[in-house]
């Protein structure tokens, strides 16, 4: 058996996120179904390869950079697998490299890093053929305000209001060492690099971030929203469709 490191990209509109979900199609699901027919061409019903993610990317969200890890035994170089599956997987999912990995290499506990980007737009003309990546914005946002308010998330804290997932047990603090906020004509990105994410955490920031942009709070709440631990305590989900996970380090 080798293990081997795949770089894919997707676009999460159709799919319920990352991870195996009951008779619903999933990014894990697609791959290892073209994987197990890759390995087992001969066989109706084939063992499934264990495809480990870098994270768990939510229903409706894209990536550009996702890294997966994956044990197999098979004859094939890294570009005949590449060729493969790009061969079968759906138009939105491609394997953009397949590279063998050391025996020990794990795409999720191996991770230190990921870089998201969300993107956002406001203007008098919505754009049509990139309208499944951003978030129509109804109402004009201040980015210096947003840029201020951003600095209170920097560094290490403890997350707990930025968690979509209420009965998380384990420890919420996390490292977020860089946010930046920047204005393209009409569109607003927010990029987002820490060592972890908790679930739905950068939806929520940048729905918090935009609290403030909007003017419905002030720059220095966003402390307090830290301070209290408390769900309840920051902004909105933003939608899905405008996040996009970019790179992993390793």
């Amino acid at each position: 058996m080798k293990n081997y490191k795949l770089k894919i990209e997707y676009d999460g509109s159709r799919y319920f996120g990352w991870e195996h979900q009951p008779d619903k199609p999933t990014i894990q699901g697609k791959i290892e179904s073209v994987l197990s027919r890759m390995l087992y061409p001969d066989q109706e019903i084939a063992p499934v390869p264990d495809l480990i993610g870098a994270g768990r990317t939510d229903a409706g969200v894209h990536a550009r950079g996702m890294i997966a890890s994956v044990k197999m035994d098979t004859d094939l170089s890294c570009d005949q697998i590449r060729d493969y599956c790009n061969r079968y997987l759906p138009d939105d999912i491609a394997i953009r490299e397949v590279s063998l990995a050391s025996d020990r290499f794990h795409a999720r506990y191996n991770a230190v890093g990921k870089t998201y980007r969300y993107s956002a737009f406001y203007g008098p003309v919505h754009p049509v053929f990139n309208r499944k990546y951003i978030s129509i914005l109804e109402n004009d946002v201040d980015i210096e305000k947003m840029q201020r308010a951003a600095a209170f998330l920097q560094g290490s804290h403890d997350f707990r209001s930025f968690c979509g997932n209420s009965r998380f047990k384990k420890s919420t603090v996390r490292v977020v060492d860089r946010i930046e906020i920047r204005r393209s004509k009409g569109y607003i990105y927010f990029t987002l690099h820490g060592t972890g994410f908790l679930q739905n955490m950068v939806r929520i920031i940048v729905g918090t971030l935009l609290l403030v942009g909007q003017g419905r709070i002030e720059p220095e709440d966003v402390k307090n929203i830290l301070e209290a631990r408390d769900r309840k305590a920051a902004g909105p989900t933003a939608p899905a469709k405008g996040l996009m996970l970019l790179s992993v380090d390793y």
